[in-house]
């Protein structure tokens, strides 16, 4: 039989308990200075290195660990910091790399965040980095192809140039050297960096850049090859994109480029399928391919099939994504074939790095045992390769009691009344085309509800959160600890929306909300309360820098079994007279934001959520609600990489809003809020959805993210924000009736309102009383404006 060589394409940074997290707090308040931070790496480096030889991997991975995110390692090394940093070769190389990640100066204090699920999405969501002083602001922040991982998004102007500039890679080579260990690098590609960064000046384009980059990484190889590493994985993940042809076209001579003076290159890709550039992939000049087969199964044949048989084909046969145990049957069924076809070595390892699942499983103490027993975090992902690689060499035996517990544990699952239930399937199969509809059009519901509610023009609104005080947190931690009575919660939490309720009344806000103060983050509070959804202790994953976020796990069908957000709506509804909001999350940002079972399609997953929330909607309405809102945030983060599985996506998440918002009358008013995305190629979609009111993030584009729905002529009404709620510094009432000027010369003023541009958990009460003056105060001068002519 084939022997198999087994690796990981990465390993999470963060430590077994975010020990990287706390040091770079730490270090960021002054604490630790970088002799300790640098130690705390060293030291998770070797214990991460030693966790893989000891699950029995063939060589260890270098250059994956970063201290806050690997491409910025990246723009370190070849050279390229943005000159607008005003680097001027007194700064340490970490204090730059900090100052480009975090926009931080010397006279500014920044505020670190706690680790909270909620609302960090693709553009530079940054609670850390909220100042623009001497240093400039950070760079920006973009979601790491469709993971939840942010990646620092490289910048190029005509000028950019590239060197060699940083030794932090061949320095830990020689680290897991020392320690004794096999090595094998990592390098982001030449490619895929110069693809993902963004120009900085009009008319430049990147793939013009690439004759000055490709010597760099030249000289890097070389160096690696006299340090005595056999090996480089080069990532190119685009590879798996729509690519347009001068970049699919150039790929060819930047390897034989790479090729003279490289250690053995293994080509690696992963998300998403090679398709029309798998016989480009295959055809490199390049020593092995890496192949995503949790996501790209059907590669497999053909890679087999066009990877000359001198070259190591590397199968990704493990997920890398997500939580579960590995089938280790259908893993099996799998890769035979591909060891019987290929002639060449195979190599076993994860689909993708495993900065994307928690560390490991040991930690965690509150899971059942059957629940636990169906889940694989990194550490045990790393050993069911070992597993895989001895069946897959004839040598089943040595791991008997490994594969009879993994196959115990799949049959368990599939057939677990806790997974599957009947009342839940039957929902689905009786839904009718009819469910995902309003009653009337939207120009029927409108004139209702303007007879229901009787708003100004321009009526303003917040997005739904309100300050979380560290007075909120600690009552919230109490009570979960036990150590607060529920009758006392109860009495706090209620003071608090009675707090927020006065202020919005004082501040003259037109439809208020109850301010979220009982709620920890949008997706977790949900799914505490819904059936189908588990949650962990230590389940934590890198999202950016040192935020970390601890998704909830979706296990099996998902129902609601009672009223989640009722009560306390209308708590906050009978102090006062103006319509108070309804608060829920989506079902597709409560799919997109956790951990998601793979034994069914994530468009059931989504529906069976979706009606779930609709039962929530319709309690609502009952007890007087008239106003809801679903947020939506993560719809377009779940479009498939390749656009031509657009489509069908888009069908079953706009079907599934429309799910949670169709069994209301027609006076009941459904809004939606979307933030930080690019909305103009999907508008269609948006429309689709059919919300009454939909509001925006556009305060960072000055509006021109409006512009679109303007051409668009959207149908329906909008709010879009008109302040950036992640910085603290308080707009003027200037400024908000310059940008709704600029609205209103794009979108009917009838079908506008106005609004901040996300949640306020995250700023004090001071900046948004004051914020929300500004706002207010803009809109009654606008309405003066408006009534004038």
């Amino acid at each position: 039989m084939k022997l198999t060589r087994t690796h990981t394409l990465g390993f999470p940074r963060m430590g077994a308990y975010r020990e990287l997290k706390f040091a770079l707090e730490k270090h960021w308040r002054g604490e630790i200075d970088e002799a300790a931070l640098t130690q705390t790496g060293t030291d998770l480096r070797k214990a991460h290195w030693q966790a893989q030889r000891d699950a029995g991997l063939a060589v260890v991975t270098v250059g994956d660990f970063a201290f806050y995110d690997h491409v910025a390692n990246h723009i370190q090394m070849l050279g390229c910091e943005p000159t607008r940093f005003g680097f001027d070769g007194h700064a340490s190389e970490l204090s730059r790399y900090f100052s480009m990640a975090r926009g931080v100066t010397d006279d500014v204090k920044i505020d670190v965040a706690g680790d909270a699920k909620g609302g960090v999405t693709g553009e530079a969501n940054h609670a850390e980095t909220c100042a623009h002083h001497t240093h400039g602001f950070a760079l920006e922040m973009t979601k790491w192809f469709d993971t939840n991982y942010h990646y620092l998004v490289p910048e190029f102007t005509a000028a950019t140039a590239f060197k060699l500039a940083s030794n932090r890679l061949f320095d830990e080579v020689a680290e897991a050297q020392a320690l004794g260990h096999p090595v094998k690098a990592v390098l982001l590609g030449p490619l895929s960096f110069l693809f993902l960064g963004k120009e900085k000046e009009a008319g430049l384009e990147r793939l013009s850049l690439l004759d000055g980059l490709l010597p760099v990484y030249e000289q890097i190889l070389s160096r690696l090859k006299e340090q005595g590493v056999d090996w480089v994985q080069i990532e190119e993940p685009i590879l798996g994109l729509d690519l347009p042809a001068d970049w699919r076209n150039v790929f060819e001579r930047s390897y034989w480029q790479l090729a003279r003076s490289a250690p053995k290159i293994l080509l690696a890709t992963y998300f998403s399928p090679l398709e029309d550039n798998l016989r480009l992939a295959c055809q490199l000049p390049v020593a092995g391919l890496h192949v995503d087969a949790v996501r790209a199964p059907h590669d497999l044949t053909s890679v087999a099939d066009w990877l000359p048989a001198h070259k190591v084909l590397s199968v990704g046969i493990v997920d890398g994504r997500n939580i579960w145990r590995t089938d280790v049957d259908a893993a099996l069924a799998c890769l035979q074939p591909v060891a019987n076809k290929h002639q060449g070595e195979l190599w076993l390892a994860p689909s993708c790095s495993l900065l994307h699942v928690p560390f490991s499983l040991q930690a965690e103490q509150i899971l059942d045992a059957e629940t636990k027993s169906w889940m694989a975090f990194a550490i045990e992902k790393l050993g069911e390769l070992r597993v895989l690689s001895a069946a897959l060499g004839g040598d089943a035996a040595s791991v008997a009691a490994e594969l009879t517990a993994a196959r115990s544990a799949i049959a368990a699952r599939r057939v677990s009344k806790r997974v599957h239930r009947v009342d839940v399937a039957l929902r689905i199969a009786r839904a009718t085309s009819s469910d995902d509809h309003r009653q009337s059009s939207f120009a029927q519901r409108q004139r209702l509800q303007r007879a229901r509610f009787a708003l100004p023009a321009l009526p303003t609104t917040t997005i739904g959160s309100f300050p979380q005080t560290p007075s909120i947190r600690a009552a919230r931690a109490a009570f979960k600890r036990g150590t607060l009575a529920e009758a006392d919660y109860r009495q706090k939490m209620e003071e608090e929306i009675t707090l927020a309720v006065r202020e919005q009344e004082a501040l003259d806000l037109d439809v208020l909300v109850h301010g979220e103060a009982e709620r920890n983050d949008m997706v977790e509070y949900f799914g505490e309360q819904l059936d189908g959804f588990a949650f962990t202790q230590n389940g934590w994953v890198q999202s950016y820098g040192s935020r970390c976020v601890k998704p909830p796990v979706i296990f099996g069908d998902v129902a609601r079994p009672k009223a989640m957000t009722v009560s306390w709506t209308t708590f906050a509804q009978s102090l006062t007279t103006k319509p108070v909001k309804g608060m829920l999350t989506g079902p597709v940002t409560i799919l997109q934001w956790s951990f998601v079972r793979d034994d069914q399609p994530r468009s059931v997953t989504t529906e069976q959520i979706a009606w779930a929330i609709r039962d929530e909607v319709v309690d609502l309405e009952h007890a007087g609600i008239g106003i809801v809102q679903i947020d939506e945030p993560a719809i377009r983060e779940g479009l498939p990489l390749r656009r031509a599985g657009w489509k069908p996506y888009l069908l079953q998440a706009t079907r599934a809003f429309r799910i949670t918002a169709s069994g209301v009358a027609d006076d009941t008013q459904i809004h939606t809020h979307m933030c930080y995305s690019e909305f103009n190629d999907i508008l269609p979609d948006i429309a689709s959805m059919d919300a009454d009111v939909i509001t925006i993030e556009t305060s960072r584009s000055d509006m021109e993210l409006l512009r679109g729905f303007g051409d668009f002529q959207y149908p329906n009404e909008i709010g879009p924000g008109v302040y950036d709620i992640h910085s603290p510094r308080v707009p003027t009432q200037d400024e908000i009736i310059r940008l709704m000027r600029k609205a209103v010369s794009v979108v009917p003023r009838d079908n506008l309102w106005i609004n901040p541009d996300c949640g306020l958990k995250t700023r004090g009460w001071p900046e948004t009383r004051a914020a929300l003056a500004s706002m207010v105060g803009a809109a009654k001068v606008l309405r003066e404006e408006l009534a004038a002519g």
